[in-house]
């Protein structure tokens, strides 16, 4: 099929969907036929992914669209930042750039409400400037992963998938996230550190928040909470080590449905990670 008269936004869709089918074991000639891309996009998609992960995905495109500033202004980069730190009102467990967006909308028009002096910031304007701050980490591969003959492909295969497969099966679903510390490329020698806790959910959908500190048992278990309270849950998590926390060890005996997988900070360094 020729997909030139598909706009990006479409195209990109099909191209994740075309992934997911084939992660779920279709055949190239199947899922052109369910998507209606051709069988090399179906087949080029499948490589940026198995590559890249899903952030390699989508085509981007060139130059930016309307909406999209080159930057942003320290007005609204002083908003997002607050927001960053702060919990977005539930059931959000982090901020998306759709919320980030909304939320910088809703604070530039309280603080100056009809002066027209604001501008309306796209989720995708969000998503360059979270980049530009060391704030869009990728989602762990797992299938490039679960192919390789080591000590972190077999614990993917005997650890992992079957926890996401049982989450799967009973209607749950799966997370991927972690704690960093976020190093902007531009930042100057006197800006502070900041962590950020991140969260990819469905189509490697990003959350975030980022703190001046490193994140408590209380930032860790609001997210959890959030999660768990959509049904069953598994978290593969990265950075943390929540056995040191007798707050986050209690919670999560308290609530079986919620599978947390651990993963050390060294694993691509082939160290053994652990599953709770």
């Amino acid at each position: 099929m020729n997909t030139k008269h598909l706009s990006p936004e479409v195209l990109n869709e099909r191209r994740l969907e075309a992934v997911r089918l084939r992660l779920d074991g279709h055949t190239v000639a199947e899922v052109a036929k369910r998507t209606g891309l051709s069988a090399p996009t179906v087949s080029a998609a499948w490589k940026a992914f198995r590559d890249g992960g899903w952030e390699t995905v989508p085509v981007r495109q060139r130059g930016r669209r309307p909406g999209q500033a080159s930057s942003l202004g320290e007005r609204e980069q002083g908003v997002l930042w607050r927001l960053l730190a702060e919990q977005p009102e539930p059931p959000r467990p982090a901020w998306s750039s759709q919320d980030l967006a909304a939320g910088l909308a809703k604070d530039l028009t309280a603080e100056a409400p009809g002066d027209g002096s604001g501008r309306e910031v796209s989720p995708r304007a969000i998503e360059h400037w979270l980049e530009a701050q060391d704030l869009k980490p990728s989602p762990l591969s797992l299938e490039g992963l679960a192919r390789k003959r080591s000590t972190a492909g077999r614990w993917v295969r005997q650890q992992v998938q079957p926890v996401l497969e049982q989450v799967r099966q009973a209607g749950g679903a799966n997370w991927q996230g972690g704690v960093r510390v976020a190093m902007a490329a531009k930042s100057a020698d006197n800006v502070p550190r900041r962590y950020q806790l991140y969260l990819h959910g469905k189509r490697g959908a990003l959350f975030t928040r980022c703190l001046p500190a490193p994140p408590q048992a209380n930032d860790y278990l609001t997210m959890f909470e959030r999660l768990a309270a959509e049904g069953p849950v598994a978290l593969l998590f990265h950075g943390a080590w929540f056995q040191a926390s007798p707050e986050i060890q209690a919670w999560l005996k308290d609530h079986p449905q919620f599978h947390l997988i651990n993963t050390l900070p060294n694993l691509r360094l082939g160290s053994d990670p652990k599953i709770r």
